[in-house]
């Protein structure tokens, strides 16, 4: 049993980024695949796709081992959800990281998120 679905997804990430594999699996959901389309967006990863092996579906990530150091830092977390308001979203880094954040209206950056005027659980930075 997992507790912490989106953190095991971000460990993934991190582990297979430290290692330099080229691919790594990971359980099957809307809200990581979602999260998935924002990290391609950005060029954290090269690529994902949706895999069915048995009776459960899988994620295969492609990694961007282009990357030197890949940062994934879960913020809000089942025993303590992080919730901003838009005027509450800050640059990650200075502007060099991003921050992801489940709104209304889907899944987006903080950037988006600010530009389209809207706040939500504060999912994770990615530096």
């Amino acid at each position: 049993m997992n507790t912490d679905p989106i953190a095991d997804l971000l460990t993934r990430i991190r582990n297979a980024a430290r290692v330099q594999h080229e691919k790594t699996l990971a359980p099957y959901s809307k809200l990581k695949v979602s999260i998935l389309d924002v990290l391609k967006k950005k060029n954290f990863i090269e690529g994902y796709k949706v895999v069915k092996s048995g009776t459960f579906s899988e994620i295969e990530i492609k990694m961007n081992n282009s990357l030197q150091t890949l940062t994934l830092k879960r913020v809000s977390k089942p025993g303590q959800r992080i919730y901003l308001k838009k005027d509450e979203i800050k640059p990650v880094l200075r502007g060099y990281g991003i921050s992801i954040i489940s709104t209304p209206k889907g899944v987006m950056t903080g950037e988006e998120a600010l530009k389209s005027g809207v706040g939500g659980e504060f999912i994770c930075e990615v530096y």
